[in-house]
């Protein structure tokens, strides 16, 4: 985990990942502390092959813009761009065009390999690596996407409790691991609270690792039920 800070976090950089597959790499989600993290742990950005992003926030895109220059310019390269379809354009209207645009590039493919993904369809990132995009509810009217990976692998990015959606992960397709949000303190508004996720049935807690939590996080340690906290800058295999 590149990260796994809510967007104000200090103590902790902002909820993003990388996925390894098949000696290839995914970036997942490349926030405004993503290349920070990326130097502190001696992962070169020329080292990315593909990005895949959930949500056109800062904390989840901030860092795109370092990452498109750098790739353009240093390295001479345009990274896949995995993004489900409804973001692609505001991407680049509403977030990355007022730093990138230049005479000579003059939108988002000049930058990237801009591949659509669909959701509710099953995709193939990498060998051995296929994304489901689930459309979820986090701010009103704004496209967000939650990710299920090889169909065992639940990724929430950022996420309104949803207990239906994570039971029938859980009881009905088989999700072994849930990676979810957490806002530690009520009210959660645009996040999952903690005391929300304590209110699932213990099948489906048990599978759930918490994520995109606030500096409070040291207070709450022994206080998650069976669920666990996610580390930054650690590893885990599933």
């Amino acid at each position: 985990m590149l990260g796994t800070g809510s967007a104000f976090a200090k103590t902790y950089f902002n909820t993003n990942a990388l996925i390894y597959a098949d000696h290839n790499t995914l970036l997942l989600d490349c926030g405004i502390t993503a290349p920070l993290s990326l130097h502190q742990l001696g992962k070169p950005l020329s080292e990315i092959d593909a990005v895949l992003i959930s949500h056109i926030h800062a904390d989840h895109i901030g860092g795109m813009e370092e990452l498109a220059f750098r790739m353009k310019f240093v390295h001479g390269r345009r990274p896949v761009l995995y993004i489900p379809e409804p973001l692609a354009q505001p991407l680049w209207d509403s977030s990355l065009k007022g730093g990138l645009l230049q005479d000579e590039c003059p939108s988002l493919d000049d930058y990237f390999d801009v591949r659509l993904i669909r959701p509710g369809a099953k995709t193939e990132l990498l060998p051995g690596l296929a994304v489901e995009p689930i459309q979820t509810a986090h701010i009103p009217n704004k496209n967000s996407y939650s990710f299920l990976f090889n169909a065992t692998f639940f990724y929430s990015a950022d996420l309104i409790f949803n207990p239906e959606l994570l039971r029938n992960l859980v009881e009905e397709r088989g999700c072994e691991t849930i990676f979810h949000d957490c806002q530690l303190k009520p009210p959660g508004i645009v996040h999952t609270t903690l005391d929300e996720l304590l209110s699932l049935p213990l099948p489906v807690q048990e599978r759930i690792w918490l994520m995109h939590y606030d500096d409070t996080k040291p207070q709450y340690e022994g206080k998650t039920g069976v669920m666990r906290f996610v580390e930054q800058h650690r590893r885990y295999r599933f």
